[in-house]
């Protein structure tokens, strides 16, 4: 399969959007029963979106799929900004509260493991 220079420029302004919304793209572990066209998967990047785990895939489909659903992304954080539901300082209080909770609950694992030793 080839493909053209518009869809390798499509390819990197999508990579971009995904890297400003915390995302990266790499291969579905379970999109591949798909029928049509190479399938991609999105997922968090190392320390971004933190109630997800770093596999998750939140998204799975084509570069067109995908291409429509950061358009959908996109215009619901900017709705929700708009409604003042939502702004920069509220969102990284709350990743922070999350990623917060998360290391004391390892902490508090290894402290169990230490102690059973």
């Amino acid at each position: 399969m080839s493909i053209g220079y518009s869809t390798v420029i499509k390819l990197r302004r999508i990579e971009a959007e995904c890297a400003k919304m915390g995302l990266r793209i790499g291969h579905s572990k379970y999109g591949s029963y798909r029928e049509h066209g190479d399938v991609m998967a999105v997922m968090p990047t190392d320390d971004a979106l933190p109630i997800y785990s770093r596999d998750a895939e939140l998204f799975c489909g084509t570069l067109d799929e995908l291409s429509r659903w950061l358009q959908g992304a996109a215009w619901m954080h900017d709705y929700y900004s708009m409604l003042k539901l939502i702004d920069e300082k509220k969102v990284q209080k709350k990743e922070e509260g999350i990623r917060h909770d998360r290391l004391v609950q390892k902490l508090k694992n290894e402290e169990i493991v230490l102690k059973g030793n």
